[in-house]
């Protein structure tokens, strides 16, 4: 066993300082007869003593048996409180090239962190300790990143050619999860959050320092550095089904994941991070930093949606007196998202054209009902806690629900309807 000790965050800032000097070679295969293990697949765990041994011993059969270079598998319990220990400790004797870590700290970025941070392997995988992901797919994983082709790779559930077993609820949170993450940090990987991800361990050398979460937001905060940064991130398509005994606390993970975009983003914005140290000689650099298209779409979208409130209030006002105030929220609402999806297809977004007009208003109309909802129970809210509140105080209440519809509004359109259309103004390209 390997007892882990907690990193300082002084020694986080001068090892950051010390990456930062050394630029990334150029990738290159590693050779067939490799000394050490070329990969290590850490297992993260924490109280999984019903799970740990069957996973680790499906694990290491399939890499036996499939797998055509040496591994490692690495067993890295973040304070476990139950027989965790133990039956690593077991295994860890049992199977061949078989590890286990102790950290005195919870945090499964945490426990990632140290056990790529110690590993002397090549290729540093890890994988959820479920087995949701079927493990057919970690060859496909690891092989990119084995013969210089990538810097980094992932499985992806929300890919063409993935199959997903799943229920609604955790697939629509996975999609609104991504999608938010397109919308406010730009980034093109399709799914940051599948347990089930490898990268080369000379880019993980430089990446670790600068990736401050030690929890579920880790994966997160590595790949946006590293696509921002222009490494190359390789995806996936995996055979997944979820597994109904999770013990993620969905809102406090939520919560956290939403800090830590907020903290990422402005550190992004602000240059704080040295991503020009991490490209790699002779490679595009186009990657780096904030999207060009995103501040102009920004003021764009502004534009567009005074206007649209100031439509959409005036109609409420001359429907109100006759139709009730819900009834006019959902009718000026209404007439005001059509006329700005129509708006923000061209002014914002550059589309021209009848091609996908249809499509993109009924995209439009989703995020409509995204707004109603907001709007109508901000309402009902208003007349259940003041049943007198007047005209005045209902716009009121309207302004400010309006602002935040407004902006969910304009990450969806960025992320989900009008995907793709992020530079198309500044490259020049025609659109369609």
């Amino acid at each position: 066993m390997r007892t882990a000790r907690r990193s300082a965050p002084t020694d986080r800032r001068s090892s950051a300082a010390s990456a930062a000097q050394v630029a990334l070679p150029r990738r290159a295969p590693l050779p067939a007869h490799h000394p050490e293990p070329v990969l290590d697949v850490v297992v993260p765990v924490h109280n999984e003593e019903n799970d740990l041994e069957p996973c680790v011993r499906r694990l290491h059969a399939h890499l036996a048996e499939t797998f055509p270079y040496t591994f490692r598998i690495t067993v890295a319990d973040n304070a476990s409180t139950d027989r965790t220990p133990a039956i690593a400790q077991r295994l860890a004797r049992e199977l061949p090239g078989t590890e286990w870590i102790r950290l005195a700290e919870k945090g499964r970025g945490r426990a990632l962190h140290t056990a790529w941070s110690r590993s002397s392997a090549p290729v540093l995988a890890y994988l959820d300790v479920d087995l949701s992901t079927d493990l057919a797919a970690l060859l496909p994983l690891v092989a990119p990143l084995i013969s210089g082709h990538s810097d980094i790779a992932i499985g992806t559930r929300l890919a063409r050619g993935s199959r997903v077993v799943r229920g609604p609820k955790r697939e629509i949170i996975s999609r609104c999860y991504n999608g938010l993450l397109r919308g406010t940090l730009a980034v093109r990987f399709t799914d940051a959050q599948c347990g089930f991800k490898a990268v080369r361990r000379d880019v993980a050398e430089r990446l670790l320092p600068l990736v401050e979460d030690r929890g579920w937001f880790f994966d997160t905060e590595l790949l946006v550095i590293a696509e921002r940064a222009g490494l190359r991130i390789h995806e996936v398509p995996v055979d997944w089904v979820d597994d109904p005994d999770s013990r993620v606390d969905i809102l406090s993970t939520a919560l956290a994941d939403l800090r830590g975009m907020a903290r990422l983003g402005r550190a992004l914005a602000g240059g704080r991070l040295p991503l020009a140290a991490l490209r790699r000689p002779g490679e595009l650099d186009g990657a780096a930093g904030l999207p060009p298209a995103l501040v102009p779409q920004l003021l764009r979208f502004a534009a567009v949606g005074v206007a649209s409130t100031l439509f959409y209030l005036l109609l409420y006002s001359v429907l109100r007196p006759a139709a009730g105030a819900q009834a006019a929220n959902a009718l000026a609402l209404l007439a005001s998202a059509v006329a700005n999806t129509a708006a923000n297809r061209r002014l914002t977004f550059g589309v021209r054209g009848r091609t996908g007009v249809l499509r993109h208003q009924l995209k439009g109309l989703a995020a409509f009902l995204v707004g109603l909802a907001l709007t109508s129970g901000s309402l009902a809210v208003l007349h259940r806690a003041a049943p007198g509140a007047g005209p005045r105080v209902e716009l009121l209440t309207l302004v400010a629900a309006n602002l935040a519809a407004t902006l969910l509004r304009f990450l969806l359109l960025r992320a989900w309807v009008f995907p793709g259309r992020r530079s198309r103004r500044t490259t020049g390209s025609p659109t369609s």
